[in-house]
């Protein structure tokens, strides 16, 4: 069976792994580089923290499973770091919506428990205790983050390894069809890549590979923005999210930080600089959670796109009038990439149903 990936995020190389070993003929088309779209410029925490309802957070903790049980597959997963997250919320401000969603969490066997202020500064020691006050404190123990370039990298190489091509710098301009079936894509050159069937992967860009009735999943994709730090002399080993930043390691000494606030305050169109007043404002947000950054500008700013789709879920299953066109377009796709990449397997090279998905199948938005 020959089959098409479009994208090569962290989503899209989980899918072209599992299928070629699968052992379908996988071709991975990608108009950047792997991880070079959203996947690269990610908050990258696994969690199913805030993902009710209920089908969607047991997705969401399945994805995290996921990630769990690759150690064993692959014997080392340097780009998975597990050592929970730690929330805290100003006393009176928020603190009944916080308490209500810990108790849920609790309720449906999460790990989520309350620690002490003591508690918090072992774990997290550069962390100014006049900044938690009398908050109550949740911890995530099995919450963490991933180096999603790292590990979509370790996924195209597997699939590689299984006879996988791999085409970057390579833009699909639309989808072959012919009788209600995908033959395959036609590229920006005019090629035509042949194929029995084609997943869309392709993140923010989803609804732009095809055109027609059914082949487009209607997004409401969301603005992130993201700003990191030079190396700095700093122990903090997990998601840390506070009234006023969230921020988490992001490898090399680095700290990768964020508010709500400043997502609203830029658009996808303006260029990100380590100077811009947003991002010095995270700096300044950051810097008095973690004094040890006190002197330390930012080095980098970046802008991106969340793939959402329109109702907030994702959307994973067959087109319901293409035989041979499967949508693979979600937000948390860090969390579920690994659950979801053998789901789809199944489901495009094996004919197996998977019921897990029944709740988010693309039909939802062409009834």
């Amino acid at each position: 069976m020959k089959i098409i990936v479009i994208g090569a995020g962290i989503v899209g190389s989980g899918v072209a792994f599992r299928l070629a070993q699968a052992g379908a003929a996988v071709t991975v088309i990608e108009a950047g580089r792997v991880g070079g779209g959203t996947s690269g410029i990610s908050f990258a925490w696994t969690n199913a923290n805030r993902k009710p309802p209920r089908p969607y957070h047991d997705l969401n903790v399945a994805g995290m499973q996921a990630h769990a049980a690759l150690r064993e597959e692959f014997g080392e997963t340097p780009w998975f770091h597990q050592h929970g997250c730690i929330e805290w919320a100003k006393p009176g401000d928020r603190t009944e919506m916080h308490d209500a969603k810990v108790e849920q969490l609790r309720s449906w066997g999460y790990a989520a428990e309350w620690i002490s202020k003591e508690k918090l500064l072992e774990l997290e020691p550069d962390i100014d205790p006049k900044r938690i006050g009398d908050a109550e404190i949740a911890f995530y123990a099995e919450d963490g983050w991933i180096d999603p370039v790292v590990y979509a990298n370790a996924m195209i190489k597997a699939a590689q390894s299984l006879g996988a091509t791999l085409r970057c710098g390579t833009k699909v301009a639309g989808v072959e069809t012919a009788n209600g079936k995908v033959k395959g894509v036609r590229l920006a050159d005019g090629e035509i890549v042949a194929a029995d069937a084609v997943v869309n992967c392709a993140g923010r860009w989803a609804d732009k590979v095809a055109e027609g009735p059914g082949l487009q999943i209607p997004l409401a994709p969301t603005v992130g923005f993201l700003v990191f730090t030079p190396p700095v002399a700093t122990s903090v080993k997990r998601p840390l999210l506070t009234p006023d930043v969230n921020l988490r390691p992001d490898g090399a000494g680095r700290l990768m930080m964020r508010t709500g606030e400043m997502d609203t305050k830029v658009s996808i169109d303006m260029e990100p600089s380590p100077t811009m007043p947003q991002a010095l404002e995270v700096m300044k947000s950051a810097t008095e959670l973690l004094p040890c950054l006190a002197g330390v500008k930012p080095e980098a700013a970046r802008i991106t796109m969340r793939p959402i789709p329109r109702d907030g879920f994702s959307a994973v299953g067959p087109a319901p009038r293409m035989e041979g066109y499967y949508f693979v377009v979600t937000h948390s796709g860090v969390t579920l990439s690994p659950f979801l990449a053998k789901a789809v397997a199944d489901e495009v090279a094996q004919g197996k149903t998977r019921p897990e998905l029944e709740t988010f199948r693309p039909q939802r938005f062409f009834n």
